[in-house]
């Protein structure tokens, strides 16, 4: 069983390149199957949720031509079965994205109930709320959700609660659809006008993405295009987080600042110094940082996905902090972890009370799931001695060549499958 194993106290310098979005991925690549043409797709970050997609769509038949470890060419053509029920594609999230796909463009679908991280309840009533408006019937049945219709038409669609998925799978049902769909109360994510940016550039007819208010004409056929996806904010925001913790100075490249507003604005309270460019971002923390309070938000408040890496931060930081997470109930399952560590952190509910303390010891823990295993990695960077991080395979499914790139930082961290792997890194380290 693969470990991290990590000696804290580096501080992290240099410059780190930031890969494609992983969650505009999930989507484009289903949305790459809607034509019978090839599209060529880009800055495919290289993790397991990918690599899952793109096994899952061959092997209904699609065409996958991996050009190099990011570009893939894709076509649709030969999709000879609309039921996708592998064991692989039950351990992602974004395996509904095959449902919207498949229904828009063969107007029907059986995909396996997806899996992903166990961050809190997250129904798909508002994806089945959607295909229902557009005609489709949708029902559960052997672990399955089946799809199906004899022909789809534009709806007006009200999401009763903001849902980047249920935004994501609708657009991929209704861009073919007959007619004009509205989807109010829509997602503005990043990845949800990437999405839809790809749509558009096969000829789908997608407007008001990045507002709460999308209206998708349908198109009798969708071509092929050639595409490169967006990067990724996340990945980018844990490397930022990364900075601040072990008091360093690290430039985050290949990123669109803009999607990074509201980490950089947190960061700068905490006593970070953040400067922007046009394609970068770089974080300098020379001090301990500062408390500060923080809720997560849809797009453009604080991403959910960011909230481990900031709790992480604020448990180094003077002072108490308030974190509370308003989009998943069961996210602060690695506060136990971070105890270990020597965190002084009280969750009550949906919210952490953090009273920060001075420094983070190493201990063996194991990572929850993706974005709190992240957290967990950087918090081990910042802490005093080694750090051993079990069931790393959850970081290893959105963060690509992690360890590697921390260690071009100058980060201590490296990948040990036993025991004897291990004692000769706490040798080597020492």
């Amino acid at each position: 069983m693969e470990q991290y194993a990590i000696k804290g106290g580096n501080p992290l310098v240099g410059e780190v390149e930031i890969g494609g979005a992983k969650n505009a991925a999930l989507g484009i690549l289903a949305a790459a199957i809607m034509t019978d043409d090839t599209c060529m797709v880009e800055n495919i970050p290289d993790v397991r949720d990918t690599n899952v997609m793109l096994q899952a769509i061959e092997s209904i038949g699609a065409s996958v031509n991996r050009k190099d470890r990011h570009t893939c060419e894709i076509s649709g053509r030969n999709i000879v079965d609309h039921t996708i029920d592998n064991d692989y594609i039950k351990k992602i999230r974004a395996s509904y994205y095959l449902l919207g796909a498949l229904l828009g463009k063969y107007k029907k679908a059986r995909v396996s109930l997806p899996g992903g991280c166990n961050i809190g309840l997250r129904p798909i009533d508002q994806h089945i709320k959607g295909f229902k408006a557009l005609g489709a019937t949708v029902r559960i049945e052997h672990g399955m959700i089946v799809a199906e219709a004899d022909s789809l038409k534009g709806a007006h669609i009200y999401l009763d609660v903001v849902s980047v998925g249920a935004t994501i799978n609708i657009m991929l049902a209704a861009v073919m659809a007959e007619g004009t769909t509205i989807i109010e109360n829509a997602a503005k994510e990043p990845h949800v006008v990437d999405v839809a940016n790809f749509l558009n550039t096969m000829g789908g007819s997608i407007k008001g993405a990045g507002t709460d208010v999308i209206r998708i004409k349908g198109v009798p056929r969708l071509h092929g295009t050639n595409y490169m996806i967006i990067p990724d904010q996340i990945e980018a925001g844990t490397f930022m987080f990364a900075a601040a913790l072990t008091k360093g100075d690290v430039t985050v490249k290949n990123v669109i600042p803009k999607h990074l507003e509201s980490i950089s604005a947190k960061l700068s309270e905490l006593g970070c110094q953040v400067e922007e460019s046009d394609d970068a971002v770089r974080v300098v923390a020379t001090r301990q940082l500062n408390h500060t309070h923080v809720k997560t938000l849809p797009y453009p408040g604080f991403p959910t996905d960011m909230q481990p890496q900031i709790t992480v931060a604020l448990g180094l930081s003077k002072g108490t902090s308030i974190v509370t997470e308003s989009i998943f109930e069961n996210r602060f399952k690695y506060v136990d972890e971070l105890t270990r560590m020597g965190a002084n952190i009280k969750v009550e509910g949906n919210t952490a009370i953090i009273d920060g303390v001075a420094r983070y010891t190493g201990a063996s823990i194991s990572a929850p799931d993706l974005r709190a295993g992240a957290a967990l990695v950087i918090a081990a960077l910042a802490a005093e001695g080694v750090t051993v991080i079990d069931d790393i395979n959850f970081i290893q499914r959105g963060y690509e060549d992690f360890h590697l790139k921390l260690q071009s930082l100058g980060g201590i961290i490296e990948i040990v499958d036993s025991e004897k792997e291990l004692q000769k890194f706490r040798l080597k380290t020492g």
